[in-house]
């Protein structure tokens, strides 16, 4: 992630970020004591807390995270690494956004739901990659968007081998350095920083497995999304084993064909590919019904409740703080603790979390109005800065749907991206420092508008024209800009 150290040089300028950070702190600290020492995934937590091992179902960048942090055999420590980041993240966003030209309030306000969106807390909180991988990717746009490119490219590898989503975001990166005419050294700066981490990666997988794959499972995922909708009367596969007779609209949603023992029927060496064969199969026989399935999953993003459709009645959503304490039977978290790992609750804490759980979050239908909302004013002010993050969003949220099925968590990766945008086309933004510029002879005279710390204190006349809605909001908070 960028560097923190220059915002905080005139500490009287951020005190809207202090005032944030408090509550976001303490939110954070309730968490913790209410549910220790973490809260746990069903099986994929479960799968992370074992032995980093390469080419398996998933890429093993969240284990390698865990296995640096097991000597100390606390779950606690996890979650507070992971909290820690989510902080370091809201404050990095702040920060580039006060580099760029923002007041302190404006940059705080963008940066809200990155401090008290319960759903971050939540994912901050459990054994999973996705808090991670957020922190990973954004810090990657991050540091590209601050012309640092080498180290932008070990950011966005990192969040490729958390989650492969992180991948595309990496191509978008190189295409926005070619787009802006940066010069082949920053590209291949960017794509040698980024494929460092891969080919290291998949030097020890083909070493340890024969296949250099980051993982060996992308043709199951994608069955599973094509049994949504496959009829094997259109399809006529070439292997009817992964055929089901049930309707169509009946069906379970992509993740639990993963588990349900359909694959049980083709053997463990031959699923991968088999399960991919069918799906390309399906895919290229029934295009519409793909198109309809994928469609349908990106229309989750219209619901306003925190939750999914998909959710299986009578089951207990895993996306909220659990109102119960449930036994683990699988022992690896006991393992990586030495000692009980099961999650348990202690009120009133645990109390207040799900209290504030029911209003405490950004609807996305909301998300996804502001992400829409950041590219058109990108498009429209020419502000190419802004596109970026908000493709990256975009791609985050898109992605998963084609290749595998929606999860609400998915979407995580996609709130700063998108605060990150929102900032960047809301307010007056100095964008001269995307790039490098070309050295010049010249003694350069310091600018006022080029430092947010004394952009305020220069004359009304010299200040940048502000938004309509910077303007608004202004002048309701009764705040200098």
């Amino acid at each position: 992630m960028i560097s923190t150290s220059r915002v905080f040089v005139l500490p009287g300028n951020h005190w809207f970020l202090v005032a944030a950070l408090v509550p976001a702190v303490v939110l954070r600290v309730l968490t913790m004591a209410g549910h220790p020492p973490a809260l746990l995934f069903f099986a994929d937590s479960f799968t992370y807390l074992r032995e980093p091992v390469p080419g398996t179902f998933r890429p093993a960048g969240y284990s390698i995270f865990l296995h640096l942090l097991r000597p100390a055999h606390s779950l606690a420590l996890v979650t507070a690494v992971q909290h820690v980041i989510g902080l370091v993240l809201a404050v990095s966003v702040y920060a580039l956004l006060r580099r760029r030209g923002l007041p302190g309030w404006g940059a705080t306000l963008v940066v809200t739901p990155l401090l008290f969106d319960e759903f971050l807390i939540l994912m901050e909180h459990m054994v999973m990659a996705d808090a991670l991988f957020a922190a990973l990717l954004t810090g990657g746009v991050l540091t590209l968007l601050s012309s640092r490119y080498g180290t932008a490219g070990l950011l966005l590898g990192a969040a490729a081998l958390t989650r492969t989503v992180g991948l595309p975001v990496l191509v978008l990166g190189l295409a926005y350095l070619a787009a802006r005419r940066a010069g082949w050294r920053p590209v291949l700066r960017l794509a040698a920083a980024g494929m460092a981490p891969l080919l290291a990666y998949s030097a020890w997988a083909f070493a340890e497995t024969g296949s250099p794959a980051l993982a060996r499972a992308d043709g199951m995922f994608l069955w599973a999304r094509t049994m949504s909708f496959a009829d094997c009367r259109i399809i006529r596969p070439s292997d009817t084993r992964l055929c089901t007779d049930q309707p169509a609209g009946k069906r379970a949603a992509p993740p639990f064909w993963l588990w349900g023992g359909t694959l049980d029927r083709i053997p463990v060496k031959e699923r991968n590919a088999v399960a991919g064969r069918f799906a390309r199969e399906a895919i290229a026989a029934q295009p519409g019904s793909y198109l309809v399935a994928v469609g349908r999953d990106l229309g989750e993003l219209l619901r306003w409740e925190r939750t999914s459709s998909r959710v299986v009645p009578g089951k207990r959503n895993p996306y909220q703080f659990p109102r119960e304490e449930r036994p683990v039977k699988d022992p690896a978290p006991a393992n990586y603790e030495r000692g009980p790992a099961d999650t348990r609750l202690v009120e009133p804490y645990a109390g207040w979390m799900r209290a504030y759980q029911r209003f405490g979050y950004l609807p996305y239908p909301l998300l996804t109005l502001a992400l829409l909302g950041s590219l058109a004013t990108a498009l429209i002010r020419r502000r190419p800065e802004a596109l970026l993050p908000g493709l990256a969003a975009v791609a985050v949220v898109a992605v998963p749907p084609f290749v595998s099925g929606y999860d609400i968590r998915y979407v995580l990766a996609a709130i700063p991206l998108t605060c990150l945008a929102i900032g960047m086309v809301t307010f007056p933004i100095n964008l001269e420092r995307g790039l490098p510029r070309k050295r010049s002879s010249r003694v350069s005279t310091p600018r006022p508008d080029r430092h947010p710390d004394t952009r305020d204190r220069a004359a009304p006349a010299g200040r940048p024209r502000l938004s309509p809605v910077a303007a608004v909001l202004r002048r309701l908070l009764r705040v200098p800009g």
